[in-house]
């Protein structure tokens, strides 16, 4: 993630635009160390998050609220006494640091104009909300930091405020070429961490982007580096520094091309890794987007990881199954031969010597002879005896276990399928119905609870292309039958991965031929939802839905079809956009 001081540049610049002017209008402080000021401005009402969490501080205007405390911690109390109802004179950053500094003026005890200043700091571990008087002394701060803790800086009332210097870094804004080249293109490391280290505000990602603009290997060493390859590099750094200064920002969420799972957000293209830019419309709007959907893979990671396990120990059961049973398959193959050999003892056993351990006979159904082994102490006709019980009793189990076969492989692919279900559920109705699924097929003994969660219903991914064909997708079995059996019409296009458990793919014909691009699409959605999204290729089959054929008492999301067409895609959800149910 890369919440550097760039990022924090683009930030500045949009909270000056909605804020400046604007009048202070409540101040709460929902959680320990986070911040909400609602502000009036122009018309419109702005609420301002900050928090100075050490695993997660950020800022941003948002439209939600959150409940306040009954109780005002102090800090929160402070600031409602001096600025409650006071007006933002600016909002700055200072240099490149990941500092916002908000200037606001207000009327004193003595009805006299006075300012203060608010520092949000966004420095990870040592993020901190700092409150100073209008000399620079600080005030309050929402986590005070003593000597005994820092002996850089003690942020402490009555303390005078300042943001330490980062020794052997330099402002952007102040490198000249000699620099550039002198002090950062000489040190003993690679060039992005020789970026990120020299250059106050970069973060690592922003150096990688850097050395791909200037068409080098971010990870190489800085002493590889010709000359015409550094005055690349200096011209890429020239090129992005005067984007910063002009304030020219293009606010995306980048997520990863082949699951989906967001990775970065920046206010500058990033090119070079495999990953897919989502725009935002401010740089408010990336930032709540980027964490709101990080902590909703986070969060279903978490409730989904004991039923991954649950499951993942089930299959390891079921395959094991098969392994043994397999086995005991390949030991019932001579069944066959022990038949013969009974019928062979039968036919000619007659004048066998007492006592002997092997006889060669002919074997009439091909002409051969073969070695027949023997129990010497039984005569030929108890040994033709043995053979036939040794063959019944391997035909029985045979045929027990071919049925078991079916039953176990059945097991397995039906599990495989709940696996793969597990990575396309959202919430937690579509862990409910997995649940639910593992309870009705017998894997489980503990019933499952409803399959609503918070007035949540599990429902079917819906998607639209761009020429307003709707695509439905299953996140599990239960919702394959439901496209396939229930929503699906006769001529409408069914698509799914070819041999490996995935969703069901619905295309809606609206009566006619789907365009080429459409099923093009499907297929690649197909793709995108099975266990091989990850595959640079893979196999897709299509029909009209009136072909696929729910077999009587096979698992839920089970069907078979005979005649159908295939292409060759790379998974991808792309060409289409979600609709909201």
């Amino acid at each position: 993630m890369s919440f550097d001081g760039i990022c924090v540049r683009a930030l500045s610049l949009e909270l000056s635009r909605e804020l400046a002017g604007g009048r202070i209008t409540k101040i709460s402080q929902p959680e320990e160390q986070e911040l909400i000021l609602t502000i009036k401005n122009q018309g419109k009402t702005h609420r301002l998050l900050a928090s100075a969490s050490p695993s997660l501080p950020l800022v941003y205007l948002t439209g939600e609220n959150k409940a306040a405390p009954l109780t005002a911690p102090n800090f929160c109390m402070l600031l409602r006494k001096y600025i409650g109802s006071g007006r933002i004179a600016s909002v700055t950053q200072q240099g490149l640091e990941r500092v916002i500094t908000i200037t606001i003026e207000h009327l004193n005890e003595l009805g006299d104009e006075a300012k203060k200043q608010l520092h949000i700091e966004l420095m990870g571990k040592y993020s901190n909300i700092i409150f100073c008087d209008e000399q620079g002394e600080i005030l309050d701060a929402i986590r005070r930091v003593g000597s005994n803790i820092s002996s850089v800086r003690e942020v402490l009332p009555g303390r005078p405020y300042f943001v330490p210097e980062q020794q052997n870094r330099f402002d952007p804004f102040a490198v000249t070429e000699t620099m550039f080249f002198e002090d950062i293109l000489r040190r003993p490391t690679t060039i992005r961490r020789a970026i990120a280290g020299a250059l106050v505000g970069f973060s690592q990602t922003m150096a990688h982007e850097l050395a791909f603009r200037a068409g080098c290997d971010g990870d190489a060493p800085l002493a590889s580096l010709m000359g015409d390859q550094k005055q690349a590099l200096y011209g890429a750094f020239l090129e992005l520094r005067d984007t910063i200064t002009a304030g020219v920002f293009e606010p995306a969420v980048y997520k990863d091309a082949a699951t989906g799972d967001v990775r970065e957000f920046s206010v500058v293209p990033l090119h070079g890794g495999d990953w897919e830019a989502a725009a935002a419309s401010s740089v408010s709007e990336m930032l709540y987007r980027f964490y709101r959907e990080k902590n909703l893979q986070s969060n279903m990671k978490q409730r989904s990881s004991e039923l991954r396990k649950q499951v993942h120990t089930l299959l390891a059961r079921e395959v094991k199954k098969l392994d043994l049973q397999e086995k005991q398959l390949e030991d019932t193959g001579k069944a066959d031969q022990f038949k013969l050999f009974g019928e062979l003892l039968n036919a000619f056993g007659y004048d066998i010597p007492p006592k002997s351990r092997r006889v060669r006979l002919n074997n009439y159904y091909t002409g051969e002879d073969v070695d027949v082994p023997l129990d010497p102490d039984l005569s030929g006709t108890e040994n033709a005896k043995r053979y036939f019980e040794k063959y019944t009793k391997q035909k029985r189990t045979r045929e027990a276990l071919l049925v078991q076969l079916e039953k176990t492989r059945g097991a397995v692919e039906h599990l495989r399928s709940i696996e793969a279900s597990l990575d396309t559920a959202e919430n937690e109705a579509d862990l409910s119905m997995i649940r639910s699924e593992l309870y009705e097929a017998g894997f489980t003994k503990k019933k499952a609870a409803g399959k609503k969660k918070n007035g949540v219903k599990s429902r079917p991914l819906h998607f639209r292309t761009k020429d307003g064909y709707d695509i439905y997708i299953g996140k599990n079995n239960y919702q394959n039958d439901e496209i396939t059996f229930k929503m699906a019409t006769g001529n409408d296009w069914w698509f799914h991965a070819k041999k490996m458990p995935g969703s069901h793919v619905l295309v809606k014909c609206k009566g006619g031929e789907l365009p080429d691009e459409v099923f093009l699409i499907a297929a690649q959605l197909a793709g995108y939802y099975s266990s091989g999204r990850n595959a640079e290729k893979l196999e897709v089959d299509y029909l009209q839905k009136k072909n696929v054929k729910h077999p009587g008492g096979s698992a839920p999301g089970f069907v078979v079809y005979y005649t159908n067409y295939s292409m060759v895609i790379h998974p991808s959800n792309e060409g289409v956009e979600k609709i909201k149910e």
